[in-house]
């Protein structure tokens, strides 16, 4: 048998025959495999989250079309925003606890279920036949549902890439599922303007919720054989990140934080939240804040994409290089570029103005390719602090969805009124991101980020690859006695008890040797 995450004590197995004994090797160290299909999985994870990523951004771009459309107010459609991150805060406390009690097929199979049923609720609201109340009721519970799904695929995706990915692949592997909502928001941008009417675009959103809805059966819970040590460990609940933060595990429990982690990890859901959820509104209103300076939706639709397919494009740089070159540096990442984004959301309150396209794609690649870049970072140190993969993913996107829904609320609060110049501005809410990011930034300097879990996990790695190499084979030559005889033929015997001094081969809790070995009755000789 593998002995867990410790170098395994070599028992010698005696067996006599014709006077000879040999040792052989019983225990082995941990075996730790990967498995091909885990590519399978994590393409469908990616595929779910591209899909309930569309939910909070789609009316963003169309949100003038759709006041015309249906007689909405802008605020109202702003809700179709809002409600996802309102159902987000309780569902990502539950949800760990649905992947505790069904694992992660059956809790897929719950969204997959909501993906369908939230498609045509939602296009059941744009019958003409309705009246204004009843389409908004109906838009709304079809919002109301997708925001379910978006807990269950995402809150998942660091614990996926916990339970089958190994030291060289997880951040790559958290980078590829987590980018993938992004992508969606990012679709969620560029779909809805392209198509005829926005009766239409909810005709094709609940197509392609349809379509994507099986993939779930393509999801895993767990390979037979953990890739690492943090793998091999029960996935510990929500209710054990609780204790551990509020001081109450002990010191020998796997989860146990300092009282640096748990400052370390408050800081970063503060922040995290903050700019994320900054990123969430401005998707949620892109359509607002460019809209008064002359930008088309279409426009906007593509500035918002810009920001985000970007950052994608720079997280798949940058992930492999968190994997390979600097595994130890995740903290320093954040603290490196934050101040870069930080100040390009400062140079927004200046630059978004009339006929100023292109200085407005910049801001945007840069803001995307610094953030986005660190999403997968921010997952993943969140993690190595808590080693609590479910509930720290959890608590990261409920402070994001929650702050999203504070900005977008306050934002909204900040819009110019229609005398001002130019009419419906949104000045005040740029002044106001600005303001919230750069404060944000400088707490993330705070952080000390040290990666425990990482450290356990090379640890263990080292350990179980040194066992390995570690065969050693005893042999012992003999001359056969009448007193040999009478023992038994097959004896187990620690390597520590064999002893070449006296040429006497000892076994614990016998009060004679084995066999007494004179010069000439042979020798110990290790093979």
């Amino acid at each position: 048998m593998f002995t867990e995450g410790v170098t395994p004590i070599e028992m010698l197995s005696i067996k006599r025959s014709g006077g000879s004994i040999e040792e052989r090797s019983t225990e082995s160290p941990r075996e730790y495999r990967l498995y091909k299909r885990r590519w399978i999985g994590l393409l469908a994870l990616v595929i779910l989250n591209i899909v309930s990523g569309m939910v909070l951004v789609w009316f963003g771009p169309i949100a003038n079309n759709v006041v015309a459309d249906f007689g909405f107010t802008l605020d109202q459609v702003n809700w179709f925003g809002n409600v996802v991150n309102v159902v987000y805060l309780p569902s990502a406390v539950v949800v760990p606890y649905l992947y505790g009690r069904l694992g992660l097929r059956g809790t897929g199979y719950i969204g997959a279920f909501l993906f369908i049923v939230s498609g045509w609720v939602r296009y059941a609201g744009t019958a003409r036949s309705l009246s204004k109340s009843d389409s908004l009721a109906l838009i709304m519970i079809g919002q109301l549902l997708a925001g379910l799904t978006v807990p269950i695929f995402q809150v998942i995706i660091p614990s996926y890439s916990e339970r089958w990915f190994d030291l060289k692949g997880r951040t790559t592997a958290t980078m590829i599922m987590g980018l993938s909502n992004p992508v969606g928001n990012a679709l969620g941008q560029l779909i809805p303007p392209l198509i005829g009417t926005t009766r239409q675009s909810l005709l094709v959103m609940a197509i392609i919720f349809t379509v994507a809805a099986p993939v779930v059966f393509l999801v895993g819970d767990h390979p037979p054989t953990p890739p690492t040590f943090a793998a091999s460990h029960k996935h510990p609940s929500m209710m054990s990140l609780v204790h551990a933060m509020l001081g109450r595990l002990p010191r020998d429990q796997y989860t146990y934080m300092t009282v640096r982690q748990r400052l370390d990890f408050a800081i970063m859901v503060l922040v995290f939240g903050v700019l994320v959820g900054i990123i969430n509104s401005f998707t949620i209103l892109t359509a607002q804040q460019l809209g008064p300076y002359g930008y088309s939706d279409d426009t906007a639709g593509f500035m918002g994409a810009a920001l985000l397919l970007v950052g994608l494009v720079a997280a798949a740089v940058t992930a492999p290089l968190y994997d390979r070159v600097f595994t130890h540096h995740l903290a320093l990442s954040c603290k490196l570029l934050t101040p870069i984004m930080a100040a390009c959301w400062i140079a927004l309150i200046w630059e978004i103005k009339p006929n100023n396209d292109v200085v407005l794609y910049v801001l945007m690649a840069l803001i995307g390719g610094t953030s986005l870049s660190l999403l997968p970072v921010v997952l993943e140190l969140a993690v190595e602090l808590t080693r609590n993969a479910d509930g720290s993913s959890a608590i990261l996107w409920l402070s994001t969805n929650l702050f999203g829904l504070i900005f977008v609320l306050v934002e909204g609060a900040l819009r110019a009124g229609p005398d001002a110049n130019p009419p419906l501005n949104m000045r005040r809410a740029f002044i106001f991101q600005a303001s919230v990011i750069s404060a944000s930034v400088l707490l993330i300097h705070l952080v000390e980020g040290k990666q425990t879990r990482r450290a356990q996990d090379e640890l263990k790695r080292d350990q179980a690859e040194r066992a390995t190499h570690q065969h050693v084979g005893i042999e012992v030559v003999e001359v056969p006695s009448e007193r040999d005889d009478k023992r038994s033929s097959r004896e187990i015997v620690p390597p520590s008890h064999m002893e070449k001094g006296g040429s006497t081969l000892s076994i614990p809790g016998l009060d004679s040797p084995v066999g007494a070995a004179g010069p000439d009755a042979g020798g110990l000789r290790a093979s």
